[in-house]
């Protein structure tokens, strides 16, 4: 009777343990799998996180590498410390699309992000020079505000707007101003408004007179010649033309940009059609005959496009930009959109009498720029802008400033060019 009792008093006990081990097992399974299943939780947003962390890095750097001109191709991936994005840069319409993708674990993020590409520069002025100053002559006019760093010559001719120029060397004289006056010294002219000034002489003014006002500073043009350079940059990127007998010369209808002419360009035709598509940088003259049309491609939208002239081993002699009469510029069919016409001839910049631009009858839809040289405009020529070292405006030349060129884009351009249209987690 006391070996069954021990037995059986044995079998309890081992019972009583692994009944016990089991509850303990059940309730260990029980209070671990809610730590496992957040764990897995846990590591599987950290991966999420992660790979969107990724992408999202992948297009930052994608976007400061256009912005900074470092260079990145159409595919390729971008090593950060997270880990590898797939980068892939398209074309547009409007500009580039950066599409991004990274796999981190079993989670893959896409982002996409467009950009418009372009510069923005601000003009302040319908006509703007340097220490070259301008010249009115004839009937010549202005339609909108005057900036000069030198001296505003005229005899009696009209500028519809405000007039400066500035330091003390600062000049107006036979002008007659709609707006009001700022120059060291003003002399036979009508200011319709106020004038500040510090020497006054033979001259009208309908406002208030402010004597011994300050002489205001100068101001930089604005496109500088890094810009130029850049949009230089953006062109050569396209196609180099081939030329003969050292002319490039359009003839017929055409398509023309992004390119690099490596010698002097030439269009000539009654009503042919070259259609500027993007920058282009010509490394001798520029010449337009015959009444073509020039117009701005419909995919450029309301963005500006840059025509310059550079030729960089001979910058007095060279760089020439001559338009014809009758010559059409033509925009894109959206509003505040132009065509530059850019010279780099430094002729009048070093004393010298070489148009860097001469505009003849015509023109519409262009701005004339020329940062150290002398821009010419003739007889009934029509310019949405002008910007020179010096300008000098002949018979019934009339410069119209409109309100857009205040912050104009440009289809191409250095860092800074770049703006983001959206962006999105596809």
């Amino acid at each position: 009777m006391k070996t069954n009792k021990t037995k059986n008093g044995g079998y309890v006990i081992i019972f009583m343990t692994v009944l016990f081990m089991s509850v303990v097992t059940i309730l260990l399974i029980g209070a671990i799998n809610p730590v496992i299943s957040n764990y897995t939780s846990a590591q599987s947003a950290m991966s999420s996180k992660k790979s969107f962390i990724l992408a999202d890095s992948g297009a930052e750097e994608a976007l400061y590498r256009l912005k900074k001109g470092m260079g990145i191709g159409s595919s390729q991936s971008i090593t950060l410390s997270q880990g590898t994005a797939s980068v892939l840069v398209t074309d547009t319409s409007l500009g580039k699309k950066i599409s991004v993708s990274s796999v981190v674990g079993n989670y893959q993020k896409n982002i996409e992000m467009n950009i418009l590409l372009g510069t923005g520069i601000d003009f302040h002025y319908g006509i703007q020079a340097g220490r070259g100053g301008f010249v009115l002559n004839n009937t010549s006019s202005i339609t909108g505000n005057v900036f000069s760093t030198g001296p505003i010559v005229g005899s009696g001719n009209m500028i519809y707007g405000n007039v400066v120029s500035a330091e003390s060397t600062g000049l107006i004289s036979g002008i007659h101003a709609t707006g009001t006056a700022y120059a060291h010294t003003i002399q036979n002219s009508t200011i319709d408004q106020d004038a500040y000034y510090v020497t006054k002489t033979n001259t009208t003014v309908t406002g208030t007179s402010h004597p011994d006002s300050p002489d205001l500073p100068k101001e930089d043009l604005p496109i500088t010649d890094e810009q130029i350079d850049a949009w230089e940059t953006d062109a050569a990127t396209g196609t180099i033309m081939t030329c003969t007998n050292g002319k490039y010369i359009i003839t017929e209808d055409a398509d023309l940009g992004p390119a690099k002419v490596p010698c002097d360009l030439v269009i000539k035709g009654v009503g042919i059609v070259v259609t500027i598509k993007g920058p282009v940088w010509v490394t001798g003259n520029i010449d337009t005959q015959t009444s073509p049309i020039i117009r701005m491609s419909p995919d450029l939208g309301n963005r500006n496009v840059a025509i310059i002239a550079d030729n960089k081993s001979a910058s007095t002699t060279s760089s020439i930009i001559t338009i014809g009469q009758n010559t059409v510029f033509q925009n894109s069919g959206a509003p505040n959109s132009y065509i530059f016409m850019l010279s780099q001839n430094g002729s009048a910049e070093n004393g010298g009498t070489v148009n860097a631009i001469d505009m003849g009858q015509g023109s519409s839809a262009v701005v004339a720029y020329a940062t150290h040289g002398q821009i010419s405009l003739g007889q009934s020529v029509g310019l949405k802008e002008a910007t020179a070292y010096k300008i000098v405006l002949y018979n019934s030349a009339n410069v119209i400033y409109e309100s857009g060129l205040a912050n104009t884009l440009f289809s191409a351009g250095p860092s800074g060019g770049y703006q983001i249209i959206d962006w999105t987690e596809i």
